[in-house]
């Protein structure tokens, strides 16, 4: 792991969250984007080295909107930067953490992603991503 890339925070609108993370960051996001694999739109803030991602599900089935129904608003995720997923994924496996999906698959910000289960991580959801080389 070489850094703490972003904090996910599950939201269920993504403007009035933008509004309100504008106001305590005293800085706009710098990016929406949505995630169709996913079903979420994103919006990013940068706050020194590490980013804030707020998820706005796009459909009732997303991993974010049962997030939000069974916890409500809030930390969804942390995500570390890696620089060789295959090499991080392969080395979490071996240890016995399990993850979420088995590929690395493409996520928001240009990044390759894997999560690992929260039931191996103290409940914690946590992401895997590397940047993508272009």
């Amino acid at each position: 792991m070489e850094k703490l890339e972003h904090i996910g925070i599950a939201v269920k609108d993504l403007a009035v969250s933008n509004q309100l993370f504008e106001k305590i960051l005293g800085a706009p996001h710098y990016k929406i984007e949505e995630v169709t694999s996913e079903h979420v739109n994103t919006s990013f803030f940068k706050i020194g080295e590490t980013k804030i991602e707020l998820l706005e599900a796009t459909h009732p089935d997303s991993a974010i909107a049962k997030f939000i129904e069974k916890k409500g608003e809030g930390i969804h995720h942390l995500a570390f930067e890696v620089s060789d997923i295959h090499e991080a994924m392969q080395r979490m496996e071996e240890q016995g953490f399990t993850l979420l999906n088995k590929t690395p698959k493409r996520g928001a910000d240009n990044k390759l992603i894997c999560f690992l289960h929260p039931k191996t991580t103290n409940g914690v959801l946590i992401e895997l991503c590397q940047s993508i080389e272009e």
